[in-house]
C-alpha cells in the first residue's frame, strides 16, 4: 500500500548529511527542485516512490526518510504536556511543528518534563516514608520507567549483543527443540553445573550460586524457558564487559536501576538465542509474519514471539519496525515497547476501545483492529491472551493480553492484514493514548476530561461532563 507523509525535516536533514545542495539531489531523483523545496517545506507530502528514490541516491535505508523518530517524539510531548497547565493549551499541530522542525528544544523540553516528574515522584516516596505507609522506597523512583526508557532509546535494539548471541547459535549449532541441552552443554564446558529443582526450592524460575557454580532451574518450566534461564545466565558469563560497557552509557547510576539494566540485557541475549536474527527474521518474512506459525516453528510462546518481533531493528536489516504491549485485566501495563511513533501514555492511562483489552473476553483468539490515533496516524493492532502458572487446582494463574502493532503502511507485510480494507477511514477505530491528552471531544467512553480543554457544564442539561450520557446517571 503505497503511503505518504510530510517528512520535510527528515529529507532535508538526510541531504544535508551527504552534503548534497537541494538542486543536486532533485536532479539526482529527476524531479524539479521547486518539487523538493515543498517537500522539505513540508507543503508537499512525501510519497514513497519518492522515499525510495531518495533512499537509494544517497545510499541509506528508507526508513530513514520516515517521520517516525518525531512523530513519537511529538507524542511524548502531548503527553509531558498534559502535566503542565501553561501547556495544555497548545494544540497538537504546533507540537508537531517543535518536534519536526526543532528536534533539539523537542529534547530539551522532554528531559525538563522527565526532571519535573522525577522530582514529583521522590516527594511522594519522602511522604510515604515519613508518613509510615512505605518501608521499601529505598532506590531511586521507578527503575523500571528507567530501564525501558533507556532500551527505547536504542530502538530495542543492541547490536553487539545480538550477533554475539547469533554466533554462539552457529558455533554451537543450537537447533530449536535441542537448545536446552546444547545450552546446558555449554555450560558445563564453562565449568558451570546445572541442575534442576522445584520452583520453591529455587525460589523462582532460576538462580545462580557463584561460590559452588552452580546453576539451579526451576523443572516445572518448559524446554524454551529453561533454555531462555540458561541463556540469560550464559550472556552474564561470556558476556558481561559487553554488558557493562551498555549499561556505562545510560543515564542512570544507581544500584537498583544499574542492576535491572544488566538483567533485562541478559534477558535480551538469551531471547537473540532462541531466536537468532537473521534466522528469525528470514522466517518471519516467509510467513508474513504469522506469530503463531513462528511460536511453532522456533518452539516458543506466542508472547516471546511478539517481543522478539519487536526487538527486529538491526541498520540495513531490519523488520517491521512494531509497538509491542503486555496489560493485564486491571489495566496495568507490566511491558510496554515501541519501534514505531505509538506513545504509551504515562499520565492518561490507556484507551479502553483499544482491542488489547478486548483479548480478556475471548481467550486464546487473534483479534485484529485497525485504530487510528488522533495526529490521524493509524496502526494494525493484533492481540490475543496468554496464560502462565503452575498446575494443579489450587495453583496459581497469571493471564496477560499481548499487543502487537505496526503503522498501517506496513500492515499488508502480514498475514494479519488479509481480507481488510486498509483504506477505508471509516472502519478505523479511534483510539487514544489516554483520556487526559486525547483531544477526541465525543468519545462515548471518556474517564475524564482532555486535561488541556475547559471543562464546561451544562445546568440545563444536568450534565457535569460533556461526555456524560443520560444513563450514566441513572
Amino acid at each position: 500500500m503505497a503511503t505518504a507523509e510530510y517528512a520535510g525535516f527528515v529529507v532535508r536533514r538526510a541531504r544535508v548529511d551527504a552534503g548534497l545542495s537541494g538542486a543536486a539531489l532533485a536532479r539526482k531523483i529527476s524531479i524539479s527542485p521547486s518539487y523538493l523545496s515543498q517537500i522539505e517545506h513540508n507543503n508537499r507530502v512525501l510519497t514513497s516512490q519518492l522515499r525510495a528514490r531518495i533512499a537509494e541516491v544517497l545510499g541509506i535505508d528508507a526508513q530513514r526518510l520516515t517521520v517516525e523518530p518525531e512523530a513519537r517524539t511529538a507524542a511524548a510531548l502531548v503527553d509531558s504536556f498534559a502535566e503542565h497547565a501553561e501547556l495544555r493549551a497548545l494544540s497538537v499541530a504546533e507540537v508537531r511543528f517543535v518536534a519536526d522542525q526543532l528536534p533539539g528544544v523537542a529534547a530539551a523540553l522532554l528531559d525538563l518534563s522527565a526532571g519535573r516528574r522525577a522530582d514529583r515522584e521522590r516527594i511522594d516516596s519522602l511522604e510515604a516514608r515519613l508518613g509510615g505507609d512505605r518501608e521499601d522506597l529505598l532506590g531511586p523512583p521507578m527503575p523500571y520507567e528507567a530501564v525501558r526508557d533507556f532500551f527505547s532509546v536504542h530502538h530495542n535494539y543492541f547490536d553487539g549483543l545480538d550477533r554475539q548471541a547469533e554466533a554462539l547459535v552457529a558455533q554451537l549449532g543450537i537447533q530449536p527443540r535441542g537448545r536446552y541441552d546444547a545450552l546446558r552443554n555449554h555450560l558445563t564446558a564453562l565449568e558451570i553445573e546445572v541442575a534442576e529443582a522445584s520452583r520453591s526450592e529455587v525460589g523462582g524460575q532460576r538462580r545462580y550460586d557463584p561460590q559452588t557454580r552452580t546453576l539451579r532451574v526451576a523443572r516445572e518450566l518448559r524446554p524454551s524457558q529453561k533454555a531462555f534461564q540458561l541463556g540469560s545466565q550464559l550472556a552474564l558469563t561470556v558476556a558481561p564487559d559487553l554488558i557493562d560497557e551498555i549499561v556505562e552509557t545510560a543515564p542512570f547510576r544507581d544500584v537498583v536501576t544499574t542492576r535491572l539494566a544488566r538483567i533485562g540485557l541478559a534477558n535480551y541475549f538469551a531471547g537473540a538465542i532462541l531466536l537468532p536474527y537473521g534466522e528469525f527474521l528470514a522466517a518471519a518474512r516467509r510467513v508474513r509474519y504469522d506469530i503463531e506459525q513462528l511460536a511453532e516453528e522456533f518452539d516458543v510462546g506466542f508472547e516471546t514471539v511478539c517481543h522478539r518481533l519487536n526487538t527486529l531493528q538491526r541498520p540495513g536489516d531490519s523488520g517491521i519496525p512494531f509497538a509491542f504491549v503486555r496489560v493485564d485485566r486491571a489495566g496495568n501495563l507490566s511491558k510496554r515497547q515501541s519501534a514505531t511513533p505509538f506513545h504509551f501514555s504515562r499520565s492518561g492511562g490507556t484507551c479502553p476501545l483499544w482491542t488489547v483489552y478486548d483479548a480478556f473476553s475471548r481467550p486464546g483468539q487473534v483479534l485484529r483492529q485497525i485504530a487510528e490515533m488522533p495526529d490521524g496516524r493509524a496502526y494494525l493492532w493484533i492481540a490475543r491472551t496468554v496464560s502462565s502458572g503452575g498446575s494443579g487446582f489450587r495453583s496459581a494463574h497469571k493471564t496477560f493480553a499481548i499487543g502487537l502493532g505496526c503503522d498501517l503502511g506496513y500492515a499488508d507485510q502480514t498475514v494479519y492484514s488479509a481480507g481488510l480494507d486498509l483504506e477505508d477511514r471509516t472502519l478505523r477505530a479511534q483510539i487514544g493514548m489516554g483520556c487526559k491528552v486525547c483531544e477526541r471531544p465525543a468519545c462515548p467512553q471518556r474517564a475524564f476530561p482532555f486535561a488541556g480543554r475547559t471543562l464546561q457544564i451544562d445546568e440545563n442539561r444536568g450534565q457535569l461532563y460533556p461526555y456524560m450520557h443520560e444513563s450514566d446517571q441513572d
